[in-house]
C-alpha cells in the first residue's frame, strides 16, 4: 500500500472521527442508540454544499450553520423521544427518513452536488501550504478535532455537563436530584448530531461533493471507532483522553479499512466488513470477561477444596 493511500485514509479518520464524538456522546454517555447520524451527517454535507454554490458563501461560515442544522436534525429527534415519548432508536429511525426527502429539498432535487470548481476551507489551506489535498484535509481535520475535544472536555466538567453525563449513568437518580432530564437528553442528541453534521460538511468540503447517500452506515462507523478506541485506550481512565481515543479508532478503522481494499476486497463488500468487525469487537470482550469470571471461580473452587 503506497504512502499516499495511507494519507488519504489518515485524513479521512480525522474528519470522521468528529462524526464519532457525536457518536459517543449519546451512545456511551447517554446510553441511547441514535440512528439519527445516518441522515444528519448526510445533511451537514448538503447544506455545507448548497449554501457554498448557491449562495457563495464562506466555507467556514457554511461549516458553522451545517453544524446548526445537525442540531435541528438531533432536536427533532429530542422532541419525538421527550416530549411525544417514542422510543428513542424509533424517533431516531422517523428523523433519519426525514432526513432523505430533506437533503433533496435542501439540494433542489438533486442526488448530488459537486464542489470541484469551488474553494474550500481544505482546498484553500492545500493552496496556501502549498501540500496535497490529503495533507490539508489531515491538518483541517486535527485542528478541528482538537478543538472539539478540549471544547468537549470543558464542557463536561461544568454543572451541566456533569448533570448530562449522570443522566446516562443513573437517570432516577439524578433525577431525584432535581435534574431535569428530558432536557438533558434533548441537549445531549443536539449537540451530538451538531458534531456530525459538521463533519459530514468537513467531509463534502474534502470529497468536493455532497451526495444523498454519504451518511449511509455512519452509524456503523461510528461504532467500530469507539471499539477499536476503548480497546487500544482501555487502561486510559482521564475523559479527555478517552474522547480522543474515538478520533484515534476512527483513524485506526480507515486504516484497516484501506488495508483491506488493497488486499482487493471488493468496495461492495465493505458495509458487510465493516458490520462483521463491529460484531466481533462487541462480542470478543463479552467473551473474554466470561472466560475470565469462569477462571476465577474455578481457581476459588479449588482453593477452596485445598
Amino acid at each position: 500500500m503506497n504512502f499516499v493511500a495511507l494519507q488519504g485514509a489518515v485524513a479521512q479518520g480525522v474528519l470522521w472521527g468528529i462524526m464519532v464524538l457525536g457518536v459517543y456522546i449519546t451512545y456511551r454517555l447517554l446510553n441511547i442508540s441514535d440512528l439519527t447520524v445516518d441522515g444528519s451527517f448526510a445533511l451537514g454535507g448538503c447544506v455545507c454544499a448548497t449554501l457554498i454554490i448557491n449562495f457563495g458563501m464562506n466555507p467556514i461560515l457554511a461549516l458553522v450553520i451545517a453544524a446548526l442544522a445537525g442540531m435541528a436534525a438531533g432536536a427533532a429527534t429530542g422532541i419525538l423521544h421527550t416530549v411525544f415519548e417514542i422510543p428513542a432508536i424509533l424517533a431516531g429511525i422517523l428523523t433519519q427518513i426525514s432526513l432523505w426527502s430533506v437533503n433533496l429539498r435542501v439540494m433542489s432535487g438533486k442526488s448530488n452536488m459537486p464542489l470541484l470548481k469551488t474553494e474550500t476551507l481544505i482546498s484553500a489551506v492545500g493552496s496556501k501550504l502549498g501540500i496535497t489535498q490529503a495533507q490539508s484535509a489531515m491538518i483541517v481535520g486535527v485542528i478541528v478535532a482538537i478543538l472539539i475535544v478540549v471544547t468537549l472536555y470543558w464542557f463536561f466538567g461544568t454543572e451541566l455537563g456533569s448533570a448530562l453525563r449522570a443522566t446516562g449513568n443513573n437517570e432516577f437518580m439524578i433525577r431525584a436530584l432535581g435534574v431535569d432530564t428530558n432536557r438533558m437528553k434533548l441537549i445531549a442528541l443536539m449537540l451530538a448530531n451538531g458534531l456530525v453534521a459538521l463533519s459530514g460538511a468537513l467531509v463534502c468540503q474534502n470529497q468536493k461533493y455532497a451526495d444523498i447517500n454519504m451518511g449511509r452506515g455512519a452509524i456503523v462507523i461510528g461504532l467500530a471507532a469507539i471499539v477499536i478506541g476503548e480497546v487500544l485506550f482501555s487502561k486510559v481512565i482521564n475523559f479527555g483522553f478517552k474522547l480522543a481515543s474515538v478520533v484515534v479508532g476512527a483513524v485506526v478503522y480507515f486504516l484497516i479499512r484501506a488495508i483491506v481494499l488493497d488486499f482487493g476486497l471488493n468496495t461492495n463488500d465493505m458495509n458487510l466488513f465493516t458490520a462483521l468487525f463491529v460484531a466481533a469487537a462487541l462480542s470478543i470482550p463479552v467473551f473474554m470477561a466470561k472466560y475470565r469470571a469462569k477462571h476465577d471461580y474455578s481457581e476459588t473452587v479449588e482453593e477452596d477444596e485445598v
